[in-house]
């Protein structure tokens, strides 16, 4: 039996997968198969099932700009409603028909000879002329390394793994990690449990969600009036812009937010020891700041203990501190984020045969977080520099999707079949981004995180506006590639 064939492989089904297949489809390209190894789509919104999770972008912002959404029930969208806005817009431009769920990629190597991708999955071989990679990066658990967790008697489960039929109430429960998904669950299992340990290794920025249901007379409005949702949606996009003040501007520029967290911080702990504990002692901005006025109360509570002297080693029914403190424990819960490199970026081999994955270790690289010098026929979604601190991953996804599907429409037009970017406009454009980054807040604000390398260089982030980003997307800039038949 031959191999089957594609026009174009998309890796993913989350919104960059989804918006991918939209606009290919609307480019008049029909021969497109999207891998997704999850039984369903909604990447990272179908993957993530834990107790209060939700966006921390506003809906109006966190949606397609070319299927607006007037129903949102809340201004910050939850993961039931944004998985189903997913599938239904899925299902409005008929993508469901390209997915191939329930299909992981186990291997995708450029075949310089025949100048097309050869892609093994786990339901069988395809070809594809080219492959593009819209995984994302909040679908794979990360776990600390800590001496004796293998011993544990009771549950452990990461975040991305909620356990949904182990019943927490009555038990003593350890929270290690306090980043966005903890501060999101804390405040849910808190009232239920008999104790709650927090395990801070570094507090966080929190500062005002001001989260609340919508209205049926301003969802009237919006379904009536769709400019009034243009204007809702210009509105937080430049509230969430101005972000980039803090962190590539000048850092100066934080105090109005820091103050906002302190007076958050003053308001929500009224214990001046705990205060002390949770106050953060670097810049915002440094690693990710986090929108909630729920946590720092579920901290206030008589059931809840915020540990900052680290982990020494776990036992079957307890966890040990390095002050030599032992905290009797029934259940862990992991809230220690995901890894930075997608697994699938192992499986991903270009021309010289190296890897995406190593590439990536090598040094952050790509060039517009779309393209890849080494990899002919292949873009990529939130590749390095490719997102944005101070801006919804949305908008950037849309950037990178137009870009792409230009370059494709361009190439269908000029008779051309293979393009490759060439090495020195990567380059170029890595030094410039490493150059940008030498003073924003994320590498001088006192902070370790997923923001940075382990050597202290940006791990990603565009150090620019969104909007500037958006002009340098804007077309498919053809000269910066080797383009052939």
């Amino acid at each position: 039996m031959p191999t089957e064939h594609t026009r174009i492989a998309v890796l993913g089904a989350g919104f960059g997968g989804i918006g991918l297949a939209i606009k290919l489809r609307e480019a008049g390209f029909d021969d497109i198969v999207v891998l997704e190894r999850a039984d369903d789509l909604g990447g990272t919104w179908q993957a993530n099932t834990y107790p209060g999770c939700a966006c921390d972008v506003p809906s109006q912002l966190y949606s397609f700009s070319f299927a607006p959404n007037p129903e949102w029930s809340r201004t910050y969208g939850r993961q039931p409603e944004i998985l189903d806005y997913l599938r239904t817009v899925a299902e409005r431009h008929d993508v469901l028909r390209h997915l191939r769920l329930g299909t992981e990629l186990l291997d995708a190597r450029w075949d310089d000879e025949d100048s097309l991708w050869r892609i093994e999955t786990s339901r069988g071989e395809l070809t594809a002329d080219y492959f593009i990679s819209a995984a994302g990066v909040f679908a794979e658990a990360k776990f600390p390394s800590l001496p004796g967790l293998d011993t544990f008697a009771g549950r452990a489960f990461h975040s991305l793994h909620w356990d949904h039929d182990h019943d927490l109430t009555g038990e003593r429960v350890a929270v290690i990690g306090t980043g966005a998904s903890a501060v999101q669950f804390v405040p849910e299992i808190q009232p239920k449990v008999e104790a709650l340990t927090v395990f801070q290794r570094s507090a966080p920025w929190i500062v005002p969600r001001l989260d609340r249901p919508t209205l049926g007379l301003e969802r009237l409005l919006l379904r009536q009036i769709p400019l009034a949702q243009k204007a809702v949606r210009g509105t937080w996009y430049t509230l969430i812009e101005s972000f980039g003040l803090v962190g590539f501007v000048d850092n100066r520029f934080r105090h109005p937010y820091e103050l906002l967290g302190r007076i958050q911080l003053r308001r929500q702990i009224r214990d001046p020891r705990l205060r002390a504990k949770v106050t953060p002692d670097y810049m915002i901005g440094c690693k990710r700041a986090i929108f909630s006025d729920a946590y720092l109360p579920a901290l206030d509570q008589d059931n809840v203990d915020v540990v900052t002297d680290g982990i020494a080693e776990v036992r079957p029914h307890s966890i040990i501190t390095r002050a030599g403190a032992e905290i009797p424990v029934d259940t862990i819960i992991f809230g220690t984020g995901f890894t930075s490199i997608p697994t699938a970026f192992d499986r991903i081999v270009g021309r010289d045969g190296v890897s995406i994955a190593q590439l990536h270790h090598q040094r952050p690289q790509t060039y517009l977080g779309a393209a890849v010098a080494g990899f002919p026929n292949f873009f990529c979604t939130l590749g390095p520099f490719g997102a944005a601190g101070n801006q919804s991953a949305i908008f950037m996804l849309e950037s990178q999707i137009a870009y792409i599907v230009d370059a494709l429409t361009t190439l269908r037009a000029r008779g051309e079949h293979r393009v490759e970017v060439r090495a020195q406009v990567q380059d170029d454009f890595v030094e410039e981004m490493r150059r940008r980054s030498a003073d924003t807040v994320w590498l001088t604000g006192g902070c370790e995180s997923y923001y940075t390398t382990p050597d202290g260089g940006n791990a990603g982030l565009y150090p620019n506006w969104s909007f500037e980003y958006r002009r340098r997307t804007r077309r498919f800039d053809i000269e910066s590639y080797e383009v052939s038949a």
